[in-house]
């Protein structure tokens, strides 16, 4: 089957819906031979490979590393969903890549999420979600640049998963991906 883009790409913040959407994805993507990976899988992945040089290596040069080895699949022959937070933002100027940015305009539901994912207390929900946004986007701007990297002219569509749920946001991804009940 023919699509009209040859990878995906996932990203969001916290509780947005990124890994429902990469597992409402696979059943009809991987029979067709499409892989499925994260960016802690990627992280996980070059960290076995290069466990001695870990320790030396600087955040910059390590965030890099990560960011190489993304592209490269993205780029290669297999069709690959990646989510991560920076997968699309990584991808910007990569070709034939259907870049996906995931929001939930309602803190309260995103908070609900991580306090039910990670049986929390809300107030320990909402410093969790707060701090880690923080930290990451201080780190990549530090790396990166001043750059907004969750602003929409990255991304390819993007969706409010307030508003839509599991099912519809994965139906939006399919009709952007070209994808018709197993038809082209």
């Amino acid at each position: 089957m023919k699509l009209k883009f040859d990878h995906i790409t996932i990203s969001g913040g916290v509780s947005v819906g990124k890994n429902t959407l990469m597992d409402n994805l696979k059943p009809l993507l991987a029979p067709l031979g499409w892989k499925f990976t994260s960016g802690g899988q990627i992280l996980r992945d070059y960290a076995k490979e290069y466990v001695q040089p870990l320790a030396s290596l600087a955040g910059e040069e390590f965030h890099k590393k990560i960011e190489e080895r993304s592209r490269r699949l993205l780029t290669g022959p297999e069709h690959y969903v990646i989510e991560a937070w920076l997968s699309g933002f990584v991808a910007r100027d990569l070709k034939n890549i259907l870049r996906v940015l995931l929001i939930c305009s309602n803190d309260a539901l995103r908070v609900d999420r991580v306090a039910n994912r990670d049986k929390v207390t809300v107030e320990q929900a909402k410093h969790f979600i707060k701090e880690r946004e923080r930290v990451n986007f201080k780190e990549w701007q530090r790396i990166y640049g001043d750059y907004n990297f969750f602003d929409p002219k990255y991304y390819s569509i993007v969706i409010d998963t307030y508003s839509c749920g599991p099912m519809e946001t994965v139906g939006k991804v399919l009709d952007k991906l070209g994808y018709h009940n197993g038809k082209h």
